[in-house]
């Protein structure tokens, strides 16, 4: 299957990570989605209820960013896709990318994510 929907940029502040300091503070993450499912349906009859709503998927993946933190953003980037297929049954797969712009890593760098598939 190549039919996609891709979300880029969801961001929200979560207090997610090991250290105390994380947990306390918060910081941003930022949530990329490949939504992979048949999008033939909806192109033929223009009909919103034959594709997945991406407003929703969006407003779904803050509440998970912002909800009970975790210690990795592997275990966000699992949470983010269990609850995505639980949710909208259309869903073949999703590739959920987790960054961490402001990880607490002593050298320079740009961004820390982590990618992750699952399907149903």
């Amino acid at each position: 299957m190549s039919d996609q929907i891709s979300i880029t940029g969801i961001s929200a502040i979560g207090f997610h990570g090991v250290f105390p300091e994380e947990r306390k503070n918060g910081q941003n993450f930022v949530v990329d989605l490949k939504l992979i499912f048949d999008l033939a349906p909806a192109g033929e009859s223009d009909d919103l209820t034959k594709t997945i709503n991406y407003a929703s998927v969006a407003e779904i993946t803050v509440e998970e960013i912002t909800g009970e933190p975790v210690a990795l953003i592997e275990t966000l980037a699992t949470r983010i896709s269990e609850r995505l297929l639980k949710d909208f049954p259309l869903l073949d797969s999703v590739i959920v990318t987790v960054h961490k712009p402001q990880a607490p890593v002593l050298v320079k760098f740009s961004d820390i994510s982590v990618s992750i598939e699952r399907r149903r």
